[in-house]
């Protein structure tokens, strides 16, 4: 299987542009059937009026691509770097540190993820140029302050020159885990265990993928390394092995008593606004914490079955304590060389990374959870990485 995945991400077609029919139609499905009427005609409005216009565009800007740019079918991606594992577990902050590595890693930033065409990419960075060239940046400034105004968030600084997951460039193929922000139908979606789809249905989807990576090494230097981030990807490293059979997987851990109710409290945020009552807030919050389990223990199960494959375990409290230790051992996991220059800029970034830790407490209560469940459902993991059940823990005696 892996060899012939392999051929398939070389030889894939790389101007046709992927679209998920049978997930759009679902969710156009979920959408009619929402009981909320301003919700139903905001998510049907998005669906019917915005998504076919805009897949529509970036299926021809693919397909000129082939045209424009036939160099770009011959790029070969060799042993791409796929960093995985829950969410609020540090895989933003080793992302960039390891992104610092400036001649060696390539990554999308989060305006190439919605504009995954060669041809767009081209377009938007020659009319930055013009714009800083002719008009003192003045684009540049208004598109600064939409950020500002869009993507202020104390959880996760995005913006849409940094680096972001790669699953948005799944966006709107309708295959990307990100939908579930939007439509947070979480009993209904499945976006994450992408391992358990068809064949035919993961090919499509890995086959645009490959290409998307093709596309940005093309733009960024044929000789880098592809380095990818996504918690979702947690419930696709076998298809991420088969697909792409050199690469080499991180996974990122940290106490799921701090990720789990996190994320839950994030998600939580959106489903106030939809105007949903509690109960329907809760299911897919259920949901959201038994995918949150699976994302704990999938990479270890994938990897346990292919022992040959290079990976490497970052544990959040070393990587905050000291990330050119964490780093460091990465590297000589994935028996990749770091030069000089970049252990010196890492030796300086332990206050930064130190700065990434967070004093929030949260209430399992109000998701229907306890700590209980949580160390009963991950309980090879809280023995392998030395967390503690808080509940059940001896208190700390007074000094």
């Amino acid at each position: 299987m892996g060899k012939r995945a392999g051929v398939l991400a070389e030889e894939s077609h790389a101007v046709i542009f992927h679209f998920n029919f049978s997930n759009y139609f679902k969710m156009l499905r979920l959408a009619w059937r929402e009981d909320l009427l301003a919700v139903r005609c905001y998510f049907l409005a998005v669906l019917l009026l915005w998504v076919p216009p805009v897949s529509l565009f970036h299926a021809v800007c693919f397909f000129l691509d082939g045209i424009l740019f036939p160099q770009m079918l011959r790029v070969k991606i060799e042993k791409p770097v796929f960093m995985v594992g829950h969410a609020r577990s540090g895989t933003t902050l080793a992302h960039r540190l390891l992104l610092a590595d400036e001649d060696r890693f390539s990554a999308f930033m989060l305006y190439e993820l919605y504009f995954p065409s060669l041809l767009q990419k081209k377009v938007i960075r020659a009319l930055a140029a013009l714009d800083r060239h002719y008009l003192s940046g003045f684009l540049e400034k208004r598109v600064q302050a939409w950020e500002a105004r869009h993507y202020r968030s104390d959880a996760h600084e995005m913006g849409l020159t940094i680096p972001e997951e790669d699953d948005i460039v799944n966006y709107y193929s309708m295959a990307s885990g990100f939908w579930m922000t939007k439509m947070p139908y979480m009993a209904d979606l499945d976006f994450y265990h992408v391992d358990d789809w068809p064949q035919r249905k993961r090919e499509r989807l890995f086959r645009f993928y490959s290409d998307c990576i093709r596309r940005e090494l093309y733009l960024n230097g044929v000789e880098k390394t592809h380095l990818s981030k996504n918690p979702t990807f947690s419930g696709r490293v076998g298809s991420l092995l088969e697909f792409f059979p050199d690469a080499r997987i991180v996974v990122n851990v940290r106490d799921p008593n701090e990720t789990i109710p996190s994320l839950l409290k994030l998600l939580s945020r959106g489903y106030r606004q939809l105007g949903w009552s509690v109960d329907r807030q809760l299911e897919s919050l259920r949901a959201m914490a038994d995918i949150s389990y699976d994302t704990y223990r999938d990479p270890f199960d994938v990897l346990e079955a292919h022992p040959d494959v290079p990976a490497s375990v970052i544990d959040y409290r070393e990587l905050v304590s000291d990330p050119l230790a964490a780093v460091e051992k990465m590297y000589n996991d994935l028996e990749l060389p770091m030069t000089d220059a970049y252990r010196a800029l890492l030796a300086k970034e332990k206050k930064r990374a130190a700065e990434h830790s967070t004093t929030h407490t949260y209430s399992l209560d109000e998701f229907g959870l306890d700590r209980d469940e949580i160390h009963t459902r991950l309980a090879p993991l809280f023995e392998r990485f030395g967390w503690v059940n808080p509940k059940t823990a001896p208190a700390e005696a007074d000094v």
